[in-house]
């Protein structure tokens, strides 16, 4: 059974989403952070596997007005981390929020005990050293397409690993989110 929690923290008058899907398993926390314009249930149907299986997700999402840059929006997101209560974890997201995860684990290295991304923008974003990445990307994304991710990887070919969705598009942790948990589940090896 799973409980969610559905609020807003405005620290200095931010306003800033967040959904803390809590598990009554004991399983690892991740933290999730959906692209820009997936609001609300976005990742929702992932969060919503995975949290059934034991793992606490949070997902936090961006500002109302949806202009905070990346140093603002890796900001946010840790500081929606302590107001919860939530200290070292995996950090992920899609598209964008990957791209804030990934900041946000090369920022606050202390924080981050892994890195998941859902799809991967081609940015010149660091990744943090000595952690884990998980990447997921569909097959047939065309936004972010699987050239992205295999690049990725192959920067840091001793702890990036890489899972495709087949005939997945851009929106797959969407249209499909069973496989998208199961890869999250396998990976850390919760079940």
């Amino acid at each position: 059974m799973t409980t969610e929690n559905n609020s807003i923290f405005e620290p200095d008058g931010r306003a800033i989403p967040y959904v803390d899907e809590m598990s009554e398993g004991d399983g690892p926390v991740l933290v999730l952070i959906p692209g820009r314009g997936l609001e609300g249930g976005a990742l929702g149907s992932v969060a919503h596997i995975l949290a059934g299986e034991g793992i606490r997700v949070l997902r936090i999402g961006s500002r109302a007005d949806d202009a905070a840059t990346l140093e603002e929006r890796v900001q946010d997101a840790s500081d929606v981390m302590d107001h919860v209560g939530i200290g070292a974890t995996w950090i992920g997201g899609h598209g964008v929020g990957g791209t804030v995860a990934r900041a946000l684990s090369a920022k606050r290295t202390d924080r981050a005990l892994g890195v998941l991304l859902l799809g991967v923008e081609d940015v010149d974003v660091p990744l943090a050293p000595s952690v884990p990445i998980l990447i997921i990307q569909g097959s047939e994304d065309d936004v972010m397409p699987p050239a992205n991710g295999e690049k990725l990887r192959a920067s840091a070919p001793e702890r990036a690993s890489l899972v495709t969705i087949e005939g997945g598009g851009h929106l797959f942790p969407v249209s499909d989110p069973v496989d998208t948990a199961f890869a999250i589940e396998d990976y850390l090896a919760w079940d």
